[in-house]
């Protein structure tokens, strides 16, 4: 493990996100933004109505939970045979070993205290508007119980359970919350016999045969992926966003259209992440672990880990409230929505370390969110620490101040750009604050006593 550790902890750990050429250097298998020049708009009105509902949500919830919760290790990637330094794996054991001793897991995960419920309630209270559950990664456990494999947390040590079929459960939970709901999927799937087949070795996270010598073994690989998705947007409730994940395989190696067609007949408008794949079911695009270097005017979304990994690991160390408002906000003042990256515990509840700082970026949320909600770009963007975003109306501005973690709050803060009228207001408390303008400068007095940490700021638009 201490590979992956080190290298997390080297690149990310204090600074929270990286750009997207620094995340792709740390793990080879990061999915970066695609080009601007490569995003195909939707044509159908109600995929587009969708979406611009999804980018008023702002902040969502991705959780990965699966076998690899168990020992707490970087998720389904040890039983890849990829020869790179970020995929973990014990020395003692051959490869074939290994393998059978990861997808044995199945008969030690046994969530007893499993409680989505608890989840819901931990997320909302983070002022979370949209979550995302990972239902299949590629290691091709399914946390649903599947009509074509047993493998899946509804056949292992769980199956005795009453809530055995885990997604089900968690989906219920927060679609009673209102929610906007996600399903993540894994095109890939390592346990599949037509995918990785036994009689040849796994050289890497493809499929491990020429799909031209086995056009069969290919067929009903592709059978079975299209079976366990239209499975899924049938028997698991509404959902708004359809999140695939392995872009070495595309949609059209699923079918997704057809799936597509026939779920969206379900669940009208409904939000195609066919992650990395550039075209028109790549409905918004998601850097990995990064944030874009510049504004963009289409759908996108960052996906950042609240600790250094996607799932559970052991005394993770998580970033802070502060850091992750500081990323919020970034991300909101370039025109994206922002999915936290949160393990649940082997035994199925969010520990006790992530509620207190998921509830500390609540408190400020339900102090400031009107800064972030429902929100929309505005052309000047940043200054230094300070970032920007607009009402809908274009007229209202919110300026949000993001110290590093630790900084004590300065006397004034000061911006270029972004001239403001009248009263000023601080949205922590809604009282005005004294400001002066110099040519292009803003400075603004802060308060007497204020806590230190993030501040945002309600003005309106000075007319040039």
């Amino acid at each position: 493990m201490k590979g992956i550790k080190q290298l997390f902890l080297s690149c990310m750990l204090g600074v929270g996100a990286v750009t997207p050429m620094q995340a792709q250097q740390v793990q080879g298998f990061v999915h970066e933004q695609s080009k601007a020049t490569d995003y195909v708009w939707p044509t159908d009105q109600q995929v587009l109505d969708k979406l611009d509902k999804w980018q008023d949500q702002k902040f969502g919830v991705l959780f990965h939970w699966g076998l690899y919760s168990v020992p707490g290790i970087v998720e389904s990637w040890s039983i890849c045979s990829e020869d790179v330094d970020w995929i973990p794996r014990d020395t003692t054991m051959t490869y074939e070993d290994y393998k059978k001793w990861y997808f044995g897991l199945k008969d030690k995960f046994n969530p007893v205290n499993f409680n989505p419920e608890q989840w819901a309630d931990v997320m909302q209270d983070a002022g979370m508007k949209y979550m995302i559950f990972t239902t299949k990664h590629h290691d091709g456990f399914c946390m649903f119980d599947s009509k074509y494999t047993d493998f899946s947390i509804a056949n292992g040590a769980f199956k005795d359970n009453p809530r055995k079929n885990v997604a089900y459960h968690v989906f219920d939970a927060f679609r009673k919350k209102g929610f906007m709901m996600g399903c993540y999927f894994s095109k890939p799937d390592w346990h599949c016999e037509w995918f990785w087949n036994p009689y040849y070795a796994t050289p890497n996270r493809r499929q491990n045969y020429k799909i031209e010598q086995h056009p069969d073994w290919w067929k009903n690989y592709q059978q079975f992926t299209e079976n366990q998705l239209n499975e899924l947007m049938t028997d698991y409730g509404s959902f708004d966003i359809l999140w695939l994940d392995g872009g070495w395989v595309t949609g059209d190696d699923v079918n997704l259209d057809r799936v597509l067609e026939k779920a969206r007949q379900i669940h009208p408008g409904l939000i195609s992440v066919d992650r990395s794949i550039r075209g028109k079911n790549e409905n918004y695009q998601t850097p990995e672990r990064g944030i874009p270097e510049t504004q963009l005017n289409y759908p996108w979304e960052s996906c950042i880990t609240l600790s250094n990994d996607w799932g559970w690991v052991p005394n993770a160390p998580y970033k802070s409230p502060e850091k992750v408002i500081a990323l919020l906000s970034e991300i909101v003042a370039k025109g994206g929505c922002f999915l936290l990256g949160v393990g649940p515990t082997p035994d199925g509840i969010i520990e006790q370390p992530v509620v207190e700082r998921l509830h500390k970026v609540g408190e400020w949320l339900r102090k400031n969110g009107e800064a972030i909600y429902n929100t929309r770009i505005t052309p000047v963007y940043n200054d230094g620490k300070t970032w920007f975003t607009a009402n809908k109306d274009g007229k209202t501005l919110y300026a949000i101040y993001t110290p590093a973690d630790g900084e004590t709050l300065p006397e004034t803060i000061t911006w270029k750009g972004n001239l403001p009228k009248g009263k000023m207001v601080l949205l922590a408390n809604g009282k005005k604050v004294k400001y002066r303008t110099e040519g292009d400068l803003v400075t603004v007095t802060l308060p007497k006593g204020l806590e230190d940490g993030p501040l945002a700021f309600r003005f309106e638009l000075k007319n040039k």
